[in-house]
């Protein structure tokens, strides 16, 4: 690997480090702080649950128009960065706003956080759809991606184990009230994505041979490169079936280890061993490219999830068998989740091989689409279960209460969430992502079939015509 390509691979890489925390913050704990800090009401929840959700699935129902309208960009810049830039400037401003406190409370609150959730998805999107782009436009070798992509994942894990880890420590790391330490602490994430994300846009350098004789892409034309792209296809309902069932269970960590371990303090200590077992994971993973191919990986690491649901739903709360589970499972995701992006990328090449026109942005505005429906999804299960189980009303009486004067009352609240609270919990973060899991691995084994041969044949046809 030259040195362009070494400094490619690590300046696009460490530039998830931050936008992957800020992801996380929102994506993962926003309803947990409006739960835990603010302390809606089953009401308010409710509504702003299901505004989330909506806003989420109009935002994923975007993605394929921002991926055009990048697709559609040609500047000094390139088409990629202008859009990477102002989508972390304006993301991170949103993300400050969705933690302050504006003075509102009921009704004006729930307006206010609907608008700026609404608009820090847009924003967000701009990022996410142009930044994952870049990678099939640095290079077309599969060894190469397999390597940026690795790096790129590494990078993400850090910073959204970063945001897992620290979460809970968040009120005691600045000694103020909750709710201000939480939007310090966004203040800090916030700095920390564009602080990397300068190295992606300083320090890339995309192949724009391409760019020359680019054509526009029409909405009609948009619609081709998706749905005429039968793989890309495939490989998205794939991805969305496994990320539904892992945002859902992710979306629980906080609650599970409160209300069912009944000690919250040990899930830093948990997500900080997961993350060292995910990073591990993808460390290894170009050594375990190079031994089995990419359907076989696919299959081990289904095999490894399936185990470890089973282990982590029958553990009843023992720490051991947690965490056999819980580095089972995490290893396992992170091999998926990356395959996953490397069969995205591959579907570009397919896409241009098959319909005659590079769409890279259209392509990849499925998976910020299927993130935000993962996460989408993820959020109306934790919030129906959470106000069906009852698990939200002794949220609500936690929140009005003082940690240190009231400590006693409090751990009486959170020792009386038992039996079907917690059964309701545990088939919500277990058993539908399962489903989800293991429906979205047979779908790819029937339907899937750009393997390492028909790459390579895809790409020699494409350069002959060229």
């Amino acid at each position: 690997m030259d040195k362009t390509m070494l400094r490619n691979k690590y300046c696009f890489g460490i530039g998830t480090v931050g936008r992957d925390a800020v992801y996380s913050l929102v994506s993962m704990y926003f309803i947990t702080y409006l739960t835990e800090v603010v302390g809606l009401s089953d009401t308010y929840l409710a509504v702003i649950g299901g505004l989330m959700v909506a806003f989420r699935v109009f935002d994923a129902l975007n993605d394929p128009i921002m991926g055009t309208i990048v697709d559609n960009t040609n500047t000094r810049w390139g088409k990629f960065k202008p859009w990477i830039l102002f989508g972390m400037l304006s993301a991170g401003v949103l993300t400050v706003l969705l933690f302050s406190d504006p003075g509102l409370t009921g009704g004006a609150y729930v307006a206010f956080i609907a608008v700026i959730y609404l608009l820090w998805g847009m924003a967000f999107t701009t990022n996410d759809i142009s930044y994952w782009s870049l990678m099939p436009a640095i290079s077309k070798e599969q060894k190469i991606r397999e390597g940026v992509g690795a790096v790129a994942r590494i990078c993400a894990s850090v910073g959204m184990y970063a945001v897992v880890v620290l979460y809970t420590m968040v009120p005691s790391l600045f000694g103020t009230t909750p709710r201000k330490s939480y939007y310090l602490f966004a203040l800090i994430i916030v700095a920390v994505m564009w602080f990397f994300q300068t190295f992606t846009l300083i320090g890339v350098r995309e192949d724009r041979s391409e760019l020359a004789r680019q054509e526009r892409t029409s909405l009609s034309g948009m619609v081709k490169a998706l749905f005429k792209n039968d793989q890309l296809m495939v490989a998205a309902a794939a991805m969305a079936l496994f990320m539904i069932g892992y945002c859902t269970t992710t979306s629980f960590g906080i609650y599970y280890f409160k209300y069912a371990y009944k000690n919250e303090g040990t899930y830093m200590l948990f997500a900080a061993v997961l993350g060292a077992a995910q990073l591990l994971a993808l460390s290894i993973f170009p050594q375990f490219s190079k031994k089995f191919t990419r359907r076989q990986l696919y299959t081990g690491a289904t095999i490894a999830v399936v185990i470890a649901y089973i282990v982590f739903f029958f553990s009843f709360e023992k720490l051991p068998l947690i965490i056999i589970a819980g580095l089972c499972l995490f290893f396992a995701q992170a091999f998926i989740q990356l395959l996953m992006l490397l069969f995205l990328a591959d579907a570009v090449e397919y896409g241009e091989w098959k319909l005659g026109k590079r769409n890279e942005s259209v392509s990849f505005a499925v998976q910020p689409f299927i993130n935000k429906l993962g996460g989408a999804v993820g959020t109306a299960v934790v919030t129906v279960t959470l106000i069906v189980s009852g698990i939200n009303d002794v949220s609500n009486r936690i929140a009005a209460l003082d940690p240190v004067t009231d400590a006693e009352a409090i751990t009486a609240l959170i020792n009386g969430v038992t039996g079907s609270p917690l059964w309701i919990m545990k088939l919500s973060m277990m058993i539908l992502p399962l489903i989800c899991i293991v429906a979205g691995y047979i779908l790819y084994a029937k339907k899937f079939r750009i393997d390492e041969a028909l790459y390579a044949q895809i790409v020699d046809e494409l350069n002959s015509r060229k």
